[in-house]
């Protein structure tokens, strides 16, 4: 129960700050799709910022351990093509599907019906899939880190000194 209610806190946590960053907007869903605006990119890359540095921490002090998930570059390129011919037909993606009807928007209902049927389909089609498609470029539970043979620390400094030169830029620019 009380990973339940964790998992309430930061969920709501997470939507409050989906809103307050305005990355449930739909200009703002339409400018990164457009590369004129990059709230979103750098609301989501911070996320990932902050992520790995703290699942990592937590890892090398043995509070939790790191188990991966496997690299199908099958499933990586349909599911990201369907993800990404989605967002672009909606203008959200799931995650801001459930903030903007948080906000009243009913458009949002679309997209949060077609995360169900999705995943319904999906579910249903697996069987087949398995075999087919879920093994195409299978890599196993591969990490940048263990790919190139380095400490994981050195790849998460070169990701937040890129992000922050990142973000210098989309400043620079305007972005």
């Amino acid at each position: 129960m009380t990973n339940l209610i964790y998992g309430l806190i930061t969920g709501i946590l997470f939507g409050f700050l989906l809103q307050r960053a305005h990355v449930i907007r739909f200009d703002k869903q339409v400018g990164a799709m457009l590369l004129k605006d990059m709230t979103i990119v750098k609301f989501m890359f911070t996320a990932i910022l902050v992520g790995m540095v703290g699942i990592y921490m937590l890892a090398d002090l043995n509070v939790l351990q790191i188990t991966g998930r496997t690299m199908v570059t099958g499933g990586v390129i349909v599911g990201g093509a369907l993800f990404g011919i989605g967002w672009a037909m909606l203008g959200y993606c799931p995650g801001t599907s459930w903030g903007a009807l948080g906000e009243g928007r009913l458009d949002a209902l679309v997209g949060i019906a077609g995360l169900f049927t999705g995943a319904a389909i999906y579910s249903e089609i697996y069987p087949a899939l398995e075999n087919t498609l879920l093994t195409w470029g299978n890599y196993g539970n591969l990490t940048i880190p263990d790919a190139l043979g380095v400490n994981h620390w050195l790849i998460i400094v070169l990701f937040v000194l890129g992000g922050v030169l990142m973000f210098r830029w989309f400043e620079k620019v305007k972005l």
